[in-house]
């Protein structure tokens, strides 16, 4: 008779199996296990890599991002102001400038293209990290459970901000609610947490970029893999093939911003837009006259302007404007979006000028534009005195020598230096000068 018992493997024997690796379970096949993740190239060296880039970029977006509300002046009038909830959020605003002319084309154009471009290394860096958020237990002290926490909100955060940001420059509004409070309280939100983060793990990333090259193991490396893959590609492959992602994209989005060869590559406008053609209107618009609602009565023979001021109120039609004293100002036109136009030759009534008729000769107040447009959430706004001071804001009739067309404003359009494209009313109606 065979004794049974010495073939079955006593507790100890079994459990010295299952620590060599012998004996498969479960709880083995769980991404808790740490043996789940076997890629070679992660490491806290490949990791503080990508956060180190991350923590230049993402401080870069947000103060870029928060000067691109800054540009809409949303303590001048409740028009502009989309987040009217902010209270002490808005601590920073100031008066935007007119000067450089090219202000908001840069801050929104390296916001917009930067938010792109590092979408491969934040990708990159939460694969990288990816095993921390199944350790097991998910909370050992109330320390531990507050790094949780903030590590929720920076990676929740993260998505939230890359993703809404993203859609919007897609014009693709797929998120509940309006994209200026989500994007605009979201990064409050993932910054706080991002600066969290990065006051715990900066030093801690110096000090291991510091200590050896970046295929070398550290000691106790939580990130690293105990029973690695085989190696198909390096630590310095992965950062290559990141930072040649990124360089794509860079190179995809960039040329909305330029005229010529880099433009045609853009392949990341809003929609793919379309090539607008040659020609003195031949430049980028975000919205047609038609999908503005915009009819060709509205805009034709029976269009007035409406100039109101202390002095009364005035109604103007085309031909009288054009009657008035012309003056022409090079300018951009740069939407949130990130996409911009190089300088068109704009020509039309100053609005300084046209304050003065409204009772105004000196010391020009703040306006409120309001458009032929029925929906939208800037058919009406409102601009700075500093703003219609300037001697370029301008009551646009042309533009390269030539009319607006429809799509570009015709009859009339406001445009003002380093103001947000949604600020450049288009088919205005009525100009009201004074204390907004």
């Amino acid at each position: 008779m065979v004794d049974s018992r010495r073939n079955s493997p006593t507790p100890l024997a079994f459990l010295s199996r299952l620590r060599a690796g012998r004996t498969t379970t479960v709880l083995d096949r769980l991404p808790s296990a740490p043996g789940f993740w076997r890629s070679p190239v992660r490491g806290v060296r490949f990791t503080a890599v990508l956060g180190v880039v991350l923590l230049a970029g993402i401080t870069v977006l947000f103060v870029t991002g928060l000067l691109s509300y800054a540009a809409y002046n949303p303590d001048l009038h409740p028009v502009n102001d989309k987040t009217p909830d902010k209270g002490l959020l808005g601590f920073y605003l100031f008066a935007w400038p007119t000067g450089p002319h090219w202000l908001y084309r840069l801050t929104q154009g390296l916001h917009v293209t930067l938010g792109i471009t590092l979408v491969p290394v934040l990708l990159a860096k939460l694969w990288s990290v990816v095993p921390k958020l199944f350790t097991l237990p998910p909370v050992r002290s109330l320390g531990h459970a507050l790094e949780r926490i903030s590590l929720l909100l920076l990676v929740g955060g993260a998505l939230f901000e890359f993703v809404t940001g993203l859609l919007n420059i897609q014009l693709e509004y797929l998120f509940p609610g309006s994209f200026y409070p989500l994007h605009f309280y979201g990064a409050w939100v993932f910054f706080a947490a991002f600066l969290a983060h990065a006051a715990l793990r900066v030093p801690q990333s110096v000090r291991v970029l510091r200590s050896g090259g970046l295929s070398e193991s550290v000691a106790g490396d939580p990130l690293e893999s105990p029973d690695p893959s085989p190696p198909t590609l390096s630590r310095r492959g992965a950062l290559t093939t990141v930072g040649a992602g990124s360089l794509l994209l860079l190179i995809t989005s960039a040329g909305r911003s330029f005229d010529g060869p880099l433009r045609r590559l853009a392949v990341l406008t809003p929609h793919g837009a379309a090539d607008p053609g040659s020609g003195p209107n031949g430049f980028q618009i975000n919205k047609t006259a038609a999908a503005a609602g915009i009819t060709p009565a509205e805009t034709g023979e029976g269009w007035r302007l409406t100039v109101k001021g202390p002095a009364g109120e005035f109604r103007f039609t085309r031909e009288q404007l054009l009657a008035m004293d012309q003056y022409s100002a090079a300018l951009p036109i740069a939407c949130v979006e990130g996409w911009s136009t190089s300088d068109q030759w704009w020509r039309g009534v100053r609005l300084r000028d046209l304050a003065a008729l409204a009772g105004y000769p000196s010391g020009a107040p703040g306006l409120l534009v309001e458009s032929v447009q029925r929906k939208g959430p800037f058919r009406r706004v409102a601009l700075r005195d500093n703003q219609v001071r300037d001697a370029r804001s301008l009551l646009a009739l042309s533009v390269n020598g030539e009319e607006l067309t429809r799509d570009h404003g015709y009859p009339a359009r406001v445009i003002v230096p380093a103001a947000p494209g949604v600020l450049n009313t288009k088919w205005v109606s009525r100009l009201t000068f004074g204390a907004l």
